[in-house]
């Protein structure tokens, strides 16, 4: 009986202990409740940081063409567009994502033997023949430079196996990097049912095809000179882009010419770190409207940093944590665009994510946001994360803390 009664006073005190805890947890999360605001859930799927639009974007100079876009390369600022969601043809500005693949997924040093279908491809050439022997490396070169539409063949068919299956790697990056509005059906542009893509969706390509060294080395050149395996001949190719002699600054990229797309041209420049890059879609003046947009760029707006990868952005104190104290990150550099004059205007603004800041915390889970509002919209965010675990402090050391 005695034993009986033992248990049961056990078993008592362990109930009585769970509601002691249940309390305690409940007392903590309301006093935690009142360290932070409560603010909704918020996702943003990106796998490549967005483009965004800075208010005012309509305005600028004069465009003719069809659909144009023109952003700040760092920030991914969106300082003009017209029509920039519009589905068009791209012509050779496809090469830009046909670069992309090839540089990920080939070996520019691998040598290339050129087919009789890559031979036979139509438009602008770099006059390969079968059986030819050429660097990745190279074909690329008179790809970007040239526009050659048979090396875009030829060298898609030795990273992926056939053109098919290279362009569905292009599709599959496209959709990768945010490009969501594209769809491509073939690696060089010539006109083709359901190849398309944006001015927009051109913008993040290019942007995204400049984190490659290799792209921005091709692109910004004037000319090269093409070798063919073991010096069997050697050909120069000029870069088809006129803005690299004519506009300071210039550094790419790619144009592109078709009856159906008309002319286009994917332009960059950088002057005293800023870089910008245009796109015009069927344009009756590419040169002069591109270069009319870059100059808007470089004339109006500067740029501005708000935060940076490694540099803590907030410490914030966690209630019943282990650390007490931990420093949030952002998870990635937080670049913005102002007109000049202005740059003392916006606001950077910290939200935090209390549900998300209950111990225990996982290092690396999103715990908040940093955003930049200008003229009362919000432009541009980036979520905050901490290198830190923090797990949930025990009873004993809360109890030290307040000693």
């Amino acid at each position: 009986m005695q034993v009986v009664c033992f248990f049961h006073h056990l078993k008592n005190r362990r109930w009585l202990w769970l509601l002691i805890c249940l309390i305690g947890f409940a007392v903590g999360l309301s006093q935690f409740a009142l360290e932070l605001p409560v603010i909704s859930r918020y996702k943003r799927v990106d796998a490549y940081p967005p483009l965004v639009y800075l208010p005012d974007y309509t305005s600028g100079p004069t465009i003719r063409a069809s659909a144009a876009i023109l952003v700040e390369a760092v920030s991914g600022m969106i300082l003009y567009a017209k029509n920039e969601h519009q589905r068009r043809g791209p012509a050779s500005t496809t090469k830009i994502m046909t670069a992309i693949v090839a540089l990920e997924k080939g070996n520019l040093e691998e040598i290339v033997r050129v087919s009789p279908r890559a031979a036979r491809t139509g438009g602008s050439s770099l006059w390969l023949k079968a059986g030819d022997l050429l660097s990745l490396r190279e074909l690329l070169e008179g790809v970007l430079l040239r526009s050659g539409n048979d090396g875009a063949v030829a060298l898609a068919e030795h990273v992926a196996g056939s053109e098919a299956a290279f362009v569905e790697l292009m599709n599959r990056k496209a959709r990768e990097i945010g490009a969501l509005n594209s769809s491509f059906r073939n690696t060089h542009g010539l006109t083709a049912p359901n190849h398309y893509t944006t001015a927009f969706d051109l913008a993040q390509i290019t942007r995204y095809a400049f984190t490659h060294p290799e792209f921005g080395r091709i692109v910004g050149a004037k000319e090269e000179a093409v070798e063919w395996f073991l010096g069997e001949k050697t050909r120069t190719v000029r870069n088809t882009n006129r803005l690299l002699w004519s506009l300071a600054g210039a550094d790419g990229v790619k144009t592109g010419t078709t009856s159906r797309a008309g002319y286009c041209l994917v332009a960059s420049a950088t002057r005293d770190g800023r870089k910008f890059i245009s796109v015009v879609l069927n344009s009756p003046d590419r040169w002069g409207e591109s270069a009319r947009l870059l100059e808007y760029g470089f004339n109006n707006f500067t740029l501005k940093q708000l935060c940076q990868v490694d540099t803590p952005v907030a410490w914030v104190k966690i209630a019943h944590g282990d650390p007490a104290e931990v420093a949030l990150y952002p998870r990635r550099d937080l670049m913005v665009v102002l007109p000049k004059g202005k740059e003392g205007e916006g606001q950077r603004r910290l939200t935090l994510d209390y549900a998300a800041l209950v111990p225990p915390i996982k290092a690396g889970s999103t715990v908040g946001k940093v955003s930049f509002y200008y003229r009362g919209q919000e432009v541009d965010w980036v979520e905050l994360y901490p290198k830190a675990r923090v797990r949930r402090a025990y009873w004993w050391r809360q109890w030290l803390r307040r000693k």
